[in-house]
């Protein structure tokens, strides 16, 4: 294996003439060798060997690894502004790496979440040298699941991200010691105390926990202030002019579970070459080394878990590079394809393509006494009711989330959240044999309130004969209304792959939070930047014949 020499805080030059800095792995010898390029806002120094890429392994195989702090962040210069250059600065990046000495010049990327976006990012920018993607657990819009999701605002990702970067800013911006103290001992404080103060904070548009930083948010309030900075980080308007093959792996409980999905499929619609791997996994990609081998939440999905088929994320990420820069070997790991973790059975499966053609999605509708049938209602009028308050907000647990290490994600024993009057439970009888529940599921509410705005959150569980109901998936929608018009709403739950064993049953559960997830709607239609008075909503869902509620899951059958 090669021996290799790192330099560091190497001055990359961007077009405007701001200089970013990277640490360059170079293998020994002359080449030619293929580079890697990682861009993150966290702090290069930092993120030398990580669950996706061992960079010193790498070189030593013979790759030179470029690591680069993104613009404002670290050591490079320039304005920090989360996703507003990261195109111009991709295709900058990559085309002075595939002209540094020793390069093939045939550039990829690896990195996960806001990595991830950079490499969207590169891709989408044009950069000619740019030959292979690997995005992992990152988004394709940012309204669904990054900034917002469902006209609600992501405020566990955004409160708790917006403040710790801020930490890492204070130190560029030059101040006395004491000062500069002063700040990082304040961004500690609120960091702490997230989820009984900051979470808690009004206006959730304009977070005090994030103005007292001084340092932009994930993008919310830009968001809010000019939608049109959306576009700076959406990958799902661009995918007819990407032809550059990738590799997506996502998890289920993951925040950008359902972006790494629509990145794949959006791939695939175009005839690209992609390749998607779905575990069990949240947001680090790992299973837990303090809970247990292959713990995710409260759940053991086994050893199996940690990577597709026994095989770790590094080799899966070199094996994919080595083919795309290299010219290795084709095998069918470097097809499209799909590799799935089916939860339930705890199982591995490779699949032709996602969603799966085989699917068929089914209704399981809300009925009287609670019930979840597969059979649609008779009934000429039904209804259920609860009263939303949003100082007294159903509290999150688990599920698609980063958030303060109150709030861990993955899944859990909903039966806290289910006992709260304000929480609607259906639930089937004891399945008669497996149902296996794979792909994208939905739920249609016939619904009122009385007021002029409200949300509606759909979880789907799954409960053991022990009468433990855990999550599996869970979507939010955001209304505006007319008090007691019945509405059709549609939730977007995202997508699963869980088997419901025979002997358990199906739950769903309808309320109208969950929160510090996703922001308290106040009931009073005020904009999320200035609302800061709550009151109390009477909710209304219809399962009837003619206002049929229900959820839809794709089952696959054997």
């Amino acid at each position: 294996m090669r021996q290799i020499e790192i330099e560091f805080d190497v001055p990359v030059p961007m077009r405007d003439g701001t200089v970013l800095r990277a640490d360059v792995y170079r293998p020994a010898g002359e080449g030619p060798f293929p580079v890697i390029v990682q861009r993150t806002p966290y702090d290069k120094s930092v993120s030398v060997a990580d669950v996706l890429l061992d960079f010193r392994l790498a070189a030593r195989n013979g790759y030179i690894v470029v690591n680069q702090d993104t613009r404002g962040r670290a050591v490079s210069d320039g304005e920090w502004v989360p996703w507003k250059y990261e195109r111009e600065d991709g295709y900058d990046t990559i085309e002075w790496a595939a002209s540094l000495p020793g390069s093939n010049g045939k550039v990829g990327m690896v990195g996960g979440s806001y990595l991830g976006s950079t490499q969207w990012s590169a891709a989408i920018s044009g950069a000619p040298h740019l030959v292979a993607i690997t995005p992992s657990i990152t988004w394709a819009d940012p309204a669904d699941g990054l900034l917002f999701r469902g006209g609600a605002i992501e405020l566990g990702v955004n409160a708790l991200w917006g403040a710790v970067t801020a930490l890492g800013q204070y130190p560029k911006e030059g101040l006395p010691v004491e000062e500069l103290m002063g700040r990082i001992g304040a961004a500690m404080a609120d960091i702490d105390d997230l989820a009984t103060v900051g979470y808690r904070e009004l206006p959730s548009g304009n977070l005090p926990l994030i103005v007292r930083t001084g340092q932009p948010d994930l993008g919310v309030t830009r968001a809010l202030a000019d939608p049109a900075t959306l576009a700076e980080s959406r990958v799902s308007d661009h995918y007819a002019k990407l032809e550059l093959p990738s590799l997506n792996i996502a998890g289920w409980y993951d925040i950008f579970g359902q972006g790494s999905l629509d990145n794949y499929t959006g791939m695939r619609a175009h005839g690209r070459v992609a390749r998607l791997i779905v575990g069990p996994w949240h947001h680090s990609l790992t299973v837990s080394d303090t809970l247990g081998p292959g713990k995710v939440g409260e759940v053991n999905f086994g050893l199996a878990a940690a990577g597709p088929f026994g095989k770790p994320l590094p080799d899966v990420h070199l094996e994919w590079l080595d083919h795309w820069l290299k010219d290795g070997p084709a095998t069918s790991a470097h097809e499209s394809g799909v590799m799935i973790f089916v939860m339930g059975v705890n199982q591995w499966r490779l699949e032709e393509d996602w969603p799966l053609a085989r699917a068929r999605d089914t209704s399981l509708y809300l009925g009287e006494d609670a019930a979840l049938s597969w059979e649609s209602p008779t009934d000429e009028n039904a209804e259920s009711e609860f009263t939303y308050d949003p100082a007294d907000p159903v509290i999150t647990r688990g599920g698609n989330l980063v958030m303060s290490s109150e709030f861990p994600a993955g899944a859990f024993d909903q039966r806290v959240t289910e006992e709260r009057d304000d929480v609607l439970v259906f639930t089937t009888p004891p399945l008669e044999a497996d149902v296996e529940v794979t792909g994208h599921v939905y739920a249609t509410l016939f619904a009122a309130t009385d007021g002029p705005s409200t949300d509606w959150v759909v979880r789907l569980c799954d409960v053991d004969e022990n009468g433990v109901s855990r999550n599996i998936v869970d979507g939010i929608t955001r209304v505006k209304t007319d008090p007691s018009r019945i509405d059709e709403i549609e939730v977007d739950l995202w997508s699963t792959s869980n088997v419901f064993k025979a002997g358990h049953r199906i739950r769903v559960q309808v309320t109208s939070s969950n929160f510090p997830r996703w922001d308290r709607n106040l009931n009073t239609g005020e904009p999320e930047t200035e609302g800061t008075t709550t009151r109390v909503a009477q909710q209304r869902i219809f399962h009837d014949r003619s206002r049929p509620s229900h959820i839809r899951l794709p089952i696959v059958a054997d």
